[in-house]
């Protein structure tokens, strides 16, 4: 029987969400709760790699590769000031509802959204660890028109520390489920970052 591939391309990107990385070791990937970010218009993602032959008996022989961090580029609405100091490591006042930038404390987050494919099967994706950089902003005058600015996320994703079952015992980047396939229970999906371990099959 001939297997038939289906051609579709990527439109459309929502729900931005993340979650603190509490803990990532060999005996636990935990996170804290999970919070929207802003509205997201784009994400892109680029990857490090690189990859080399060996040559043996004049031939190339075997090929060694390495994988490096992902950089996922995100288009967003104006952050909301408490998220923007939570996720950078800056200090909110919540007394006052100032953001004091300034030095920062590292932190790992989560981070997931759902992207969309031409044929309208969504795709929910969990990313498990990975730093944000201070968004790139540009404030304009107003005029006559609708021009109006949103900011500019880099996420760097990398690799988890803990290692999981269903992965080999390999530690992870993320975790994308074709909703197409109607197989994975994703009903709690975004409640919790779902890990290749917790994720289920449908009954």
């Amino acid at each position: 029987m001939e297997n038939k591939l289906e051609i579709e391309e990527y439109r459309g990107v929502e729900g931005l969400v993340a979650a603190e990385v509490t803990s990532d070791t060999s005996e636990a990937y935990e996170t804290g709760d999970v919070f929207p970010i802003a509205g997201v218009a784009e994400i892109s993602k680029t990857s490090e790699g690189s990859s080399e032959s060996h040559y043996y008996d004049n031939k190339p022989a075997i090929v060694i590769t390495s994988e490096g961090a992902d950089t996922i580029n995100i288009s967003a609405s104006a952050i909301p000031l408490d998220v923007l100091g939570k996720i950078t490591g800056q200090v909110y006042d919540e007394t006052t509802g100032a953001l004091i930038e300034g030095e920062r404390e590292t932190k790992y987050f989560a981070i997931g959204y759902i992207t969309e494919k031409t044929n309208g099967d969504k795709v929910y994706v969990w990313r498990y660890k990975g730093t944000f950089n201070n968004p790139d902003q540009t404030n304009s005058t107003k005029n006559d028109g609708t021009d109006a600015n949103g900011q500019e996320l880099v996420y760097t994703n990398i690799t988890t520390t803990h290692k999981f079952a269903k992965n080999k015992n390999k530690g992870a980047k993320a975790l994308n489920v074709d909703l197409g396939k109607d197989l994975a229970n994703v009903e709690k999906f975004f409640e919790t970052v779902t890990t290749p371990d917790t994720l289920q099959a449908k009954a």
